[in-house]
């Protein structure tokens, strides 16, 4: 295991605030934790006698099965809340529910919710350690560092790399985990979508921006293929499905044209002949399983790291 000493926080809301060395603090706690997933016994004391409740506001599976099974591994008591069966129906706000998750001698909340800043919010007015696991458009902490935790894995390095996220980036809290994440680590980070799917500003994150995702993709060595979120298009702003991936979607006949290797990765779900094809999703260059693996490892080491932590970020 990793010196942990250097880890003081007792939440993690986001990885804007997090600097390069507590970034690799976590992916190299992860690597110490992957190996448990390969045991025939898949468990280990680290936090026996902790209980973490996974409070979700949004329908999940992923990321809520991903937390449970690394908490169990780490062999604590896991409590799952739906927001939508829970007395947040009767009206209870989110710091009240947070709080009696507090008196009732919890450790850790994750909680993923549909306004940015709820996890900031609840990490205020509880004492104990918050993970966010999503939150509205702002950011998805653990996905991103499963993401990086992946291509580093793959390529053995993230300082150098070009990375090309394509996709919904307007309404992705995965994409601005991502960008913040990479360009900490030294990585060259490329938007590319629609117009109308680009934020205004978004190069002051350091991201660059392109609306040709062939161009964009003839230097790339992974490629991070966002879900499109037509559940979001009030206006009928966005392009139908059949021009976005015409136009936007990877295919194996884009690859054939780029750099031989290249990465493919998706945060899921996957909408199949939108974003991508079968082909490619199921193919020789695609990771998309590999991430769903190492998010148990990087949720381990991220619950792991806040049980420890004691000052607030």
């Amino acid at each position: 295991m990793k010196n942990m000493s250097s880890w003081t926080k007792k939440d993690l809301l986001g990885l804007y605030e997090l600097n390069k060395e507590e970034i690799e603090l976590i992916l190299d706690t992860a690597d110490s934790f992957k190996e448990i997933s390969t045991r025939e016994i898949k468990k280990v004391p680290a936090l026996r006698g902790k209980t973490v409740v996974n409070l979700f506001y949004e329908p999940s599976t992923r990321t809520r099965v991903s937390f449970e099974v690394a908490a169990k591994r780490l062999s604590a008591d896991v409590i799952n809340i739906a927001a939508q069966e829970s007395s947040v129906k009767k009206g209870e706000t989110i710091i009240d529910t947070g709080t009696n998750i507090q008196a009732l001698k919890a450790d850790i909340i994750v909680i993923r919710h549909d306004s940015s800043g709820a996890a900031a919010m609840l990490s205020r007015h509880v004492n104990i350690s918050v993970v966010n696991a999503g939150d509205g458009w702002h950011e998805h902490p653990t996905q991103a560092l499963l993401d990086i935790f992946t291509l580093r894995e793959k390529i053995g390095k993230i300082k150098g790399l070009h990375v090309v996220i394509v996709g919904d980036i307007s309404h992705s809290r995965v994409a601005r985990s991502n960008i913040w994440g990479l360009t900490k680590l030294g990585a060259k980070v490329t938007v590319c979508a629609p117009p109308m799917l680009i934020p205004e500003e978004i190069e002051k994150t350091g991201a660059q921006v392109c609306h040709d995702i062939d161009e964009a993709l003839k230097s790339a060595d992974a490629v991070n293929v966002l879900r499109m979120q037509f559940e979001r298009d009030l206006k009928g702003a966005f392009p139908n499905q059949h021009e976005y991936f015409k136009k936007f979607g990877i295919t194996k006949e884009r690859l054939e044209k780029v750099k031989k290797g290249i990465i493919v990765m998706h945060p899921g779900p996957l909408n199949r002949g939108i974003e991508i094809s079968s082909e490619v999703a199921d193919g020789a260059n695609s990771v998309i399983l590999e991430q769903v693996t190492n998010g148990i490892a990087v949720r381990m080491a991220v619950l792991f790291l806040v049980s420890q932590g004691k000052e607030k970020p």
